[in-house]
């Protein structure tokens, strides 16, 4: 394999351009030895020189830099970044994927933009319809894959089956798990519960050759009993930032209590090394990103409010997808 491209979002979340520069900066930092990777920063560049600045010590030959005159705001609608969408980082980064100048894109901007542009300008994958977003969960068993986690707000049963089929063939090639078991996400076990969405889906699923457990309910999402929770993008967005909420509403208390007493700052000395291992698994800055299936191209979309962290690992993620060529494998 040579040298792995990725194209990076520059302008795209809550804190670019500044979080990003300082994430690709420490990323690089991280692989001073290796020297299979360059990383395009897209976006005005301008304002990305300035902050490159601020590291001094990176190797600047693994970097270069494309000049994006346009950027899409984290609330900015379809009419109008797609009027503007040739000029903007995120569709230049893309083009850069499709006119194979980088094997992968980052980006922790506008979800709907991206895969908006990432499927008009990379094509959507062979019979499918509509892409999604799949992310790994950590469970009290390992992990578990949940799709989709914001692609889509509104789905059919029939892009339901897609995410399924995606998935499992995600997690049959890259994590090598055989015969996945695979659930629904619902309000209850039985099979008549739910909406006409999820009782369509359910009855098309269990048709299928796959190993389909039934329905899984939102308490059971950690308890590890799938490898593969499928959903509509809107219900899986929605737990996904309830999760991230928790995570750190329970950290937070946690600090609270240990410092409030002698007694309890005395428990932590010896307990600090097994909690911070557990704040690690469930920091989702740990995990960089999610990837959008179903496109002809590996894409990484991050959380719009990713920090430094997220961004290194949305980074270091792309590098293992390409270098394990999940794209192949999925497509096949």
């Amino acid at each position: 394999m040579g040298t792995v491209r990725i194209a990076v979002d520059a302008m795209g979340g809550d804190h670019a351009p500044a979080v990003v520069i300082e994430g690709v900066a420490d990323y690089i930092r991280a692989n001073s030895h290796n020297e299979a990777y360059k990383i395009i920063l897209v976006g005005k560049e301008k304002e990305i020189q300035k902050e490159l600045k601020k590291y001094p010590g990176i190797k600047l030959d693994r970097l270069e830099i494309v000049d994006a005159l346009e950027e899409i705001s984290m609330k900015e609608q379809f009419l109008s970044y797609w009027r503007k969408r040739e000029q903007t980082s995120i569709k230049k980064a893309i083009d850069l994927v499709r006119d194979m100048k980088a094997e992968a894109m980052v980006s922790a901007g506008n979800t709907g933009a991206v895969m908006a542009l990432a499927k008009n300008g990379l094509g959507a994958m062979k019979n499918i319809d509509r892409p999604a977003l799949a992310t790994m969960l950590p469970t009290l068993k390992g992990n578990s894959l949940l799709v989709d986690v914001g692609a889509n707000t509104e789905s059919k049963p029939h892009n339901l089956v897609e995410f399924a089929l995606m998935g499992k063939v995600y997690l049959e090639n890259i994590l090598g798990i055989k015969n996945p078991r695979i659930g629904l996400m619902n309000i209850g076990e039985e099979e008549v519960k739910g909406n006409e969405l999820t009782k369509a889906t359910h009855n098309l699923l269990k048709q299928l050759d796959i190993n389909f457990v039934g329905n899984v309910e939102g308490r059971d999402i950690y308890i590890g009993e799938v490898d593969l929770i499928v959903t509509d993008g809107f219900t899986g967005n929605v737990t996904l930032k309830v999760s991230e909420g928790v995570v750190e509403v329970m950290l937070s208390m946690l600090k609270r209590e240990i410092m409030s007493n002698i007694f309890s700052k005395i428990g932590f000395f010896f307990l600090k090394h097994s909690l911070k291992r557990i704040k690690k698994k469930l920091d989702y800055s740990e995990y960089g990103g999610a990837l959008l299936l179903g496109v002809n191209g590996i894409v990484i979309i991050g959380h719009g409010g990713s920090n430094a962290k997220a961004i290194k690992n949305a980074i270091h993620l792309s590098y293992k997808f390409v270098s394990e060529r999940v794209l192949d494998k999925i497509s096949n």
